[in-house]
C-alpha cells in the first residue's frame, strides 16, 4: 500500500515537471507583449524601455544611454531569474514610482519561459553558445 501511493505520487510529480520547465522557444513568442517598447538582439536600440541584451546579471538601471527612473536606478536590484519573476509579476511592487507601467505577467510559467528567453542574450545581443 505504501508502495503504491510512493509510485502514485511520484507519477504526479514527474509528470508534473515538464510544465515547470523553461521554455526559451515559447519565451519568445511570450516576449511579444515585452517586444512594445524594448528591444533584445545585435541591432536591438534603447526605445519606450531599455535594450533587453544581458539583462540576467546587470545591475538595474545601467543600460548605457537609457534614462532610467531614479526609482529604478537605486533600487539595488541585480537581475538574477529570481529577481526578474519577482518584477515580472508586478513591476510598481518591486520597483515602486519605476516608468514601467507593464501590469506584470501573472503567468508563472510565461515568466519563467521569458526569462529563459531574455538569459540566450549576452551583452552584445549575440546569443550566448
Amino acid at each position: 500500500m505504501v508502495r503504491a501511493a510512493f509510485l502514485a505520487v511520484t507519477f504526479v510529480v514527474v509528470s508534473g515537471a515538464p510544465a515547470l520547465a523553461q521554455n526559451a522557444a515559447t519565451g519568445e513568442k511570450d516576449f511579444i507583449v515585452c517586444r512594445a517598447c524594448h528591444q533584445i538582439g545585435p541591432n536591438a536600440k534603447n526605445a519606450v524601455g531599455p535594450v533587453l541584451n544581458g539583462v540576467v546579471g546587470r545591475k538595474a538601471g545601467t543600460y548605457p544611454g537609457y534614462n532610467y527612473s531614479a526609482a529604478n536606478k537605486d533600487s539595488g536590484i541585480t537581475w538574477t531569474p529570481e529577481e526578474l519573476d519577482k518584477y515580472l509579476t508586478s513591476p510598481q511592487t518591486v520597483v515602486p514610482h519605476t516608468k514601467m507601467i507593464f501590469p506584470g505577467l501573472k503567468d508563472a510559467q510565461k515568466r519563467k519561459d521569458v526569462i529563459a528567453y531574455l538569459e540566450q542574450f549576452g551583452p552584445d545581443g549575440q546569443k550566448k553558445q
